[in-house]
């Protein structure tokens, strides 16, 4: 199994044209077993390293997973139209089902991963998505061995899993390295069962780090070029000296096939998270209650910071702890217990690092100054996201401003304009300008003839949008 992403014809043109120019600018020669030198013609080339001893040492530790799913039936499609053709929707059975019960029992469907050992005694690291819903796990191991697992736990959020066998003896095992001292160019060695074929092992390079796909709240990936492909979810990526710097979760794939572009989960996050697991069963994170959004710019210049850092707070959880420690809509978190926030994403991670109950410190940007308060994290309800971050998305000229029930709504915005180019849309509710309440179109039009006499060129403003609030740096030089 494998959690793919797709992207559209264009782009699979666009990614089809970097490749086929990175071979043409190569010469279109391709050199195996050797790289050349960049020195002057005639240098000795530089032989690439043999894997085989790296391979012969972490395979036993790799497993291939099997699992059996119960799903729903559908009617084949050749039984269905002949039958809806003949008797229509309902069938031939008047007001009982509308197609035979036997069409429509759950069916036993069969999926299969990757997964490695980490203890002696039989502890197994693969993803979630490899065993969600799963009424039996089968592990096979290097030398056949087959064994039946128990889920110990799993972490939807960072698509981690830990399962359990009970072997005779104990079993090889991999150890989780240091993640944060890989660098982009690191070899690594991938090692998995893909398309259920089993144990296979392929190599590549860590091509980037700190990736986001779009996975969810953590997002965090060593991006690598070595291939994996379905099936070689849950696997271990090792480097060079037999240590698991990553678990192999998804591949960027235009046609389902590998591209050389594939996503594993880092080791220092997953040894975290594996841990939690094999002692609680689940993962518990803190939660500090605000909905965040990037900070651009313009953003930064309208709230008066002399640089865009931190993560804009869009609104804030009335019973939750940062409105109990004071936050409020348009503070800016720029440290958690003196660790800078260098960017808006490292945010729900450095929070959901900390356990419930917790005290952290807050740096804030505050009206117009620093300030620093401390939060008691609450737990975070299961499903919940400890902040969700909004895309950056504004705009001030061409909007055209109505009133409804006291509040001010955007009836019109002019197309081409820079209102939307930067998305805001007829229907959002206006919450305050120059973080000032407004009610009244007239309200808007007088802060916004202040502020351009005063020679400031954006503005702003709080938008609503089915109950999401986000703010936006409007620009004032145009009507």
């Amino acid at each position: 199994m494998q959690t793919r992403l797709f992207v559209s014809r264009p782009a699979r043109r666009t990614v089809a044209a970097i490749l086929l120019g990175s071979a043409l600018a190569a010469g279109g020669a391709w050199h195996v077993g050797a790289l050349q030198s960049s020195g002057p013609p005639g240098a000795a080339t530089a032989a690439l390293p043999s894997l085989a001893g790296t391979i012969e040492r972490v395979t036993p530790a790799v497993v291939n997973i099997r699992v059996e799913r119960s799903v729903r039936a559908e009617m084949p499609a050749g039984p269905q139209e002949f039958m809806r053709r003949f008797f229509g929707e309902r069938g031939p059975w008047g007001d009982r089902a509308p197609w035979p019960e036997k069409w429509r029992d759950w069916q036993p469907v069969t999926g299969v991963g990757s997964g490695f050992v980490i203890s002696a005694d039989g502890h197994i690291v693969t993803n979630h998505h490899v065993v969600a819903g799963a009424k039996e796990i089968a592990v096979t191991f290097h030398d056949k061995r087959k064994l039946a697992a128990r889920l110990v736990g799993a972490d939807p959020k960072t698509d981690l899993a830990l399962l359990k066998v009970e072997a005779e003896e104990p079993l090889a095992h991999a150890a989780f390295g240091d993640s944060g001292a890989v660098r982009v160019g690191d070899w690594v060695v991938a090692v998995g069962n893909p398309f259920g074929l089993g144990h296979s092992a392929t190599a590549g390079i860590v091509s980037a780090r700190g990736r986001q796909i779009g996975a969810g709240p953590y997002d965090d990936f060593l991006q690598i070029s070595a291939p994996i492909n379905r099936g070689n979810s849950g696997g271990p990526t090792f480097n060079l000296q037999g240590e698991v710097i990553g678990v192999n979760t998804a591949i960027f794939s235009p046609n389902g096939g590998n591209v050389g572009i594939g996503f594993a989960v880092p080791a220092a996050l997953a040894n975290d998270i594996v841990a939690e697991l094999k002692t609680n069963g689940a993962v518990e994170r803190g939660r500090l209650g605000v909905r965040i959004q990037h900070m651009g710019d313009d953003l930064a210049e309208s709230l008066g910071l002399e640089k865009a850092q931190g993560a804009l707070v869009a609104s804030v959880d009335p019973s939750g702890p940062a409105a109990a420690a004071g936050l409020k809509a348009g503070d800016v978190i720029l440290e958690v217990d003196g660790e800078r926030v260098v960017e808006m994403r490292r945010l729900p991670r450095m929070i959901a690092e900390r356990d419930p109950g917790r005290t952290v410190k807050l740096k804030l940007w505050q009206d117009g100054a620093e300030a620093s308060v401390e939060a008691v994290l609450a737990a975070m309800p299961a499903g919940n996201e400890v902040a969700k971050a909004d895309a950056p998305e504004g705009g001030f000229a061409g909007l055209d401003l109505g009133a409804a029930d006291g509040r001010v709504v955007v009836a019109d915005v002019a197309p081409g304009s820079p209102a939307a180019r930067k998305g805001v849309r007829e229907g959002d509710v206006l919450l305050s300008v120059d973080r000032r309440a407004v009610g009244t179109p007239g309200e808007v039009e007088d802060i916004v003839a202040e502020l351009r006499t005063a020679g400031r060129k954006a503005v702003l403003m709080l938008l609503r949008r089915e109950n999401s609030d986000r703010f936006v740096a409007l620009p004032l030089d145009t009507a």
